[in-house]
């Protein structure tokens, strides 16, 4: 009896790997909310005139691509080539089929730019492709 008490007075537990797991996960979340947060504020959109109202798309899936003024290509803040952009959309659409992708082009980019990305995307196989712009009703309240 006595070997037993000491046995179980000695277990320690060891709380290094649970802390390291609670800083990975801490730093997870502050990534991904800072990657939700970032806007292009150098993008001014184009209005809208007869364009339908979007409404918010519940798919997590839906990728937002960024077109700036230079023909720049940005997703989720960071710039890509057109080869990385095509090899990202082909590896998304291999694990979960086609998605629905939104291209942001500044109202000062070359359509040529524009029309880079269009094609890059229906080249890898998405075909539902919007644009976003400024509603006029909504941009004059």
């Amino acid at each position: 009896m006595a070997k037993q008490r000491k046995k179980i007075e000695d277990a320690q537990v060891d709380l290094t790997p649970m802390i390291d797991v609670v800083f990975q996960l801490i730093i997870f979340f502050i990534v991904t909310i800072t990657m939700q947060k970032e806007k292009n504020e150098d993008i001014r959109l184009e209005r809208s005139w007869y364009g339908p109202l979007m409404e918010a798309d519940d798919n997590p899936l839906t990728t937002l691509i960024e077109v700036d003024q230079r023909g720049w290509i940005t997703m989720q803040g960071a710039p890509v080539s057109k080869k990385a952009l095509a090899s990202m959309l082909l590896n998304q659409r291999r694990k979960y089929g086609p998605f629905p992708i939104i291209i942001k082009g500044d109202k000062r980019t070359k359509h040529s730019d524009i029309r880079s990305v269009m094609d890059l995307c229906t080249e890898c196989g998405m075909w539902r492709i919007n644009f976003m712009a400024v509603n006029k009703y909504a941009s004059e309240k």
